[in-house]
């Protein structure tokens, strides 16, 4: 099917069960309803991101936060792993304290790296039933 030029129709119509429904088209009017429909999707902030500058962004934050997860995640396995060494040295109870404490430091870092992505929720307290606030009819 050619594409609308200049004042000619593009003979496509309307589509839908709208008034003009079955009308022929022309560039203009198409021109019109596809800037109305982008100022709609502008003013409900439902515009696309134009230019390379908004995947640039998204691509620094994405590698971010790679590096915070990773960082953390060594961090938690390297603090495991020098306790675990200094209480092997200190207490004489090579190899265990190197193997648990490594152990602890891998799920602490697995802890902190589902908290910082958000998949598992901080520790806020205790809250027993008592304390929970429940719709009341007053």
């Amino acid at each position: 099917m050619p594409l609308a030029t200049g004042k000619d129709p593009d003979k496509s119509g309307s589509v839908g069960h709208t008034p003009d429904a079955g009308k022929i088209l022309t560039s203009d009017e198409l021109d019109r309803r596809r800037r109305s429909l982008e100022a709609k999707l502008v003013s409900k902030g439902a515009g696309a991101k134009t230019g390379s500058q908004g995947m640039g962004t998204e691509t620094a934050s994405g590698v971010a936060q790679a590096m915070k997860l990773s960082s953390e995640f060594i961090a938690g396995v390297l603090v495991g792993a020098g306790l675990g060494w200094l209480a092997d040295r200190f207490l004489g109870t090579s190899p265990w304290g190197l193997i648990i404490l490594l152990l602890l430091g891998f799920c602490a870092g697995t802890l902190n790296i589902l908290r910082s992505a958000g998949r598992v929720a901080e520790n806020r307290g205790v809250t027993s039933i008592k304390d929970v606030d429940h719709d009341k009819p007053e």
